[in-house]
């Protein structure tokens, strides 16, 4: 069962989205405590408070970024539960959204509330348009996703050193376009 996300669950996404970078489906860096990552966190909850993430273009400016979301509970859920699952969309360009943020708590993992959640995602206003998904190829979890994803229609379209790059068999046709002519950046190497 889905929810719209408030910032009073940003605590179980912190929870959910530091365990998931521990285990490489998040940017490793989010279980760190510095300024880029209190950064994000305090931008996610602006997002969860307004519906807008602020994002940050290579020129250094900042901008609001759409950015919807939702939790998820299991059906036999008491009230007081925190979420075990959450997704978060981005608007992507002039192209609908971008599956940005998805996790399940690893404790709920393997009974299906991983497929549950994303075919509900994805079955809301923003996941009707979201064409594109990326996924960390380092996370214990690509493979899985990679297999859900594929359920919905979606084939990776771009590979990455980190990354893989999922379009939706439907996506708008100059998306396709692009995605297939963006030049992939790599980050650089922590020194």
């Amino acid at each position: 069962m889905l929810s719209a996300a408030h910032a009073g669950h940003l605590p179980a996404l912190r929870a959910m989205i530091r365990d998931g970078a521990r285990e490489g489906s998040f940017d490793r860096a989010l279980t760190d405590d510095t300024p880029d990552v209190r950064l994000f966190f305090a931008n996610l909850r602006q997002a969860l408070v307004t519906g807008y993430f602020v994002e940050e273009d290579r020129q250094g400016n900042r901008y609001p970024v759409a950015a919807p979301g939702y939790v998820y509970f299991p059906k036999d859920r008491r009230a007081e539960q925190p979420p075990i699952g959450f997704g978060l969309f981005k608007a992507f360009a002039d192209f609908g959204y971008e599956l940005w943020l998805t996790g399940v708590d690893a404790a709920f993992r393997g009974n299906g509330h991983g497929r549950a959640l994303i075919a509900s995602l994805l079955a809301t206003p923003a996941g009707r348009l979201a064409w594109t998904v990326r996924v960390q190829r380092a996370g214990a979890s690509e493979p899985i996703m990679t297999h859900i994803l594929a359920d919905h229609g979606y084939a990776v379209a771009r590979e990455s050193r980190d990354q893989l790059w999922f379009l939706r068999n439907d996506a708008p046709s100059a998306l396709v376009e692009r995605m297939r002519k963006a030049t992939v950046v790599l980050r650089a190497d922590p020194e």
